[in-house]
């Protein structure tokens, strides 16, 4: 299975990419990190610096329907970036549109309040998201993890870092049994 993990170039919270990546990994699937441009994301440890990662294929460049699967680490200021860029957003829609599977923790969720994917959804984020979550039209949840599948595809959503064994567990059962 060929899972795009989508991040700005800066702000990924690195925990949320590296974990879930390890865990796709360790499953026999194909983590391929996806971004808004070439080169290196910047990664962070809440608001400090951290690891950097190589971008494998750019948004606008690498079509959606080439992956099986999408899953969108957090941190605060990466789903801020990707929300802002058209391409970005329409990447994330795709995969709503095309029945795949997507799995957000933390922040991530603010980029599918703004591909507008979350109206009837039941999800849940990092809480400051939930007043973002209601006005979308989603049901914002307070669980370590939620699987909603309410829609044309299966959307597997977490809080934040402590929930990551939880979410990995999640999304990886939802991708496989996803028919994907």
């Amino acid at each position: 299975m060929r899972i795009a993990f989508l991040t700005a170039p800066e702000g990924v919270e690195q925990i949320e990419l590296t974990e879930p990546w390890k865990a796709a990994k360790d499953a026999g699937h194909e983590p391929v990190l996806v971004s808004t441009r070439p080169g290196r994301v910047q990664a962070f440890n809440h608001l400090d610096k951290a690891d950097t990662f190589a971008v494998d294929e750019v948004v606008g460049e690498v079509p959606a329907e080439s992956f099986d699967a999408l899953v969108l680490p957090g941190g605060v200021a990466n789903p801020d970036f990707l929300r802002m860029d058209e391409k970005a957003v329409s990447f994330v829609r795709e995969f709503f549109e095309r029945g795949r599977p997507v799995a957000a923790i933390c922040h991530a969720p603010w980029t599918l309040v703004e591909a507008g994917v979350v109206q009837g959804r039941v999800l849940t984020s990092w809480p400051s998201l939930r007043t973002d979550i209601r006005n979308a039209g989603g049901e914002w949840v307070d669980e370590q993890v939620r699987v909603c599948d309410h829609g044309p595809n299966k959307l597997i959503t977490s809080r934040k870092p402590d929930d990551l064994k939880a979410f990995c567990e999640a999304f990886l059962d939802v991708f496989q049994t996803a028919g994907v």
